[in-house]
């Protein structure tokens, strides 16, 4: 009897536990932060026009008035399910690059972006956000199930020092490569009412005003994702130096009896 007890406790804890899962996620220069859920909208052919330069509208991402290089189309951001409450962070920090310049110009940028923490002021599409932070990182928002085109949250302020990070519903945040400057992994807590969690790119034309201009963007980022998981963090060199001294030490005195 008392195993049986302890067995349906311990099967409690487990199901009244945040559940933990971990994902890896691409996320091609293409994936448009601002489109995240936005299943409503018909992303026309790439030599095609598609959105104006009016904030108050919302009728798509602006493109080039000509054909770029690239000619590439503006794709959905990719999700994972979550649950309010839970917890996501970068296992690892994310790698790749991505260029969102005519014709491939000055290489890949990495996921915390290019330029200062003020050189990208982009505005809010539909019921998502503005962004303002470096050029082109790596972010993600909190959705419900429902399509995002209400009145949209306030922008957050960009904060590279930020470690707890707690966005409100269709708020963009800034993710970069998942670690502050001083090495500490950063956390996302899903808001009330949050059902999944996108990663995407924001991009403008100059990096202001409306979103757009992801017709000539190239490469993709590449992130580890945990849910309620904890990074796993290496020991720093020196003790891992003595911890193998200590194992040495041993081994000589096991051999010496």
């Amino acid at each position: 009897m008392k195993h049986l007890i302890a067995g349906l406790c311990a099967a409690a804890a487990v199901t009244g536990a945040a559940s933990a899962a971990t994902f890896t996620v691409t996320v091609d220069g293409t994936d448009a932060i601002f489109l995240a859920g936005r299943i409503d909208l018909a992303i026309p052919p790439a030599n095609q026009p598609w959105g104006d330069k009016n904030a108050a509208t919302d009728d798509g991402l602006r493109r080039h008035s000509g054909a770029t290089p690239e000619e590439a189309l503006e794709t959905l951001p990719p999700f994972l399910t979550v649950m309010a409450g839970d917890v996501v962070r970068v296992l690892d920090p994310a790698v790749g690059g991505v260029n969102f310049f005519n014709g491939n110009a000055g290489g890949l940028f990495g996921p915390e972006g290019n330029g200062g923490a003020g050189s990208s002021n982009i505005t809010s599409l539909g019921g998502i956000s503005g962004y303002t932070g470096t050029q082109g990182a790596l972010t993600g928002v909190f959705l419900s199930d429902a399509v995002p085109n209400g009145a949209p949250p306030a922008t957050l302020p960009f904060d590279v020092n930020a470690v707890n990070i707690a966005p409100q519903l269709g708020q963009i945040f800034y993710i970069g490569d998942g670690q502050t400057p001083g090495g500490e992994f950063r956390t996302f807590t899903a808001p009330p009412g949050a059902t999944r969690v996108f990663f995407g790119i924001p991009d403008a034309f100059g990096f202001g005003g409306v979103p757009g201009a992801y017709d000539d963007n190239d490469g993709s980022y590449r992130v580890r994702v945990g849910i309620n998981e904890i990074p796993e963090v290496p020991l720093p060199a020196a003790p891992l130096l003595f911890l193998s001294g200590l194992a040495g030490v041993g081994f000589l005195r096991r051999k010496k009896r």
